[in-house]
């Protein structure tokens, strides 16, 4: 997929700068209150189009429930309703590109078809946060297996537990741990 790299780069400044603006100024901030005035942005790898792949879907027809651990020590349902099929580049020069499946998530009350992917790779835990990092993938119609979709890991985040132990995150389940590192998207906190 050919695509304007200037433009996909402006978005993507854009877009963390209003994310900036959010944590620093939204009362719904996960950042404390009292941490507001000197937080200074969000830390993030430089903006890589080498991580914007595109990935073959296969839906499920008949979703497997799922039961997610979180980072208070519960756990959220959720349905696996599709895989993607996408090969990373390796950030080794000397290593091979890995071919990757990642299962995308919705919980049963979704009212969207936007795909959850929770994820951790080699970079979880040193240069971003120890409890994985997300991505949300939202198509621009109802997915069938054969699809094509565009996977930006330049968007991956981390949650909102990563800044304040207020909220309980899903941890990514074992099948969606990479094994190489993605250096993009939201470094951690």
């Amino acid at each position: 997929m050919d695509f304007d790299v200037d433009a996909w780069r402006a978005e993507l400044e854009a877009k963390r700068e209003e994310k900036d603006d959010f944590f620093a100024e939204h009362p719904q901030s996960p950042i404390p209150p009292d941490e507001r005035d000197s937080f200074d942005g969000l830390s993030y790898f430089d903006p890589d189009p080498a991580y914007r792949v595109t990935a073959d879907v296969t839906v499920h027809d008949d979703p497997e429930v799922v039961y997610v651990d979180t980072s208070t020590g519960g756990e959220m349902r959720y349905l696996a309703v599709a895989t993607l099929s996408m090969t990373l580049p390796s950030a080794d020069p000397d290593a091979a590109d890995a071919d990757v499946d990642l299962d995308g998530y919705r919980q049963e009350s979704a009212e969207d078809e936007t795909l959850f992917v929770p994820i951790r790779d080699k970079t979880t835990g040193q240069q971003t946060y120890e409890g994985g990092r997300y991505l949300e993938l939202a198509a621009d119609r109802s997915l069938s297996t054969g699809d094509e979709i565009v996977v930006d890991f330049n968007l991956a985040y981390a949650p909102f537990c990563a800044y304040s132990e207020a909220f309980e995150c899903p941890l990514p389940p074992e099948s969606n741990w990479i094994e190489v590192a993605i250096p993009a998207g939201e470094r951690g906190p």
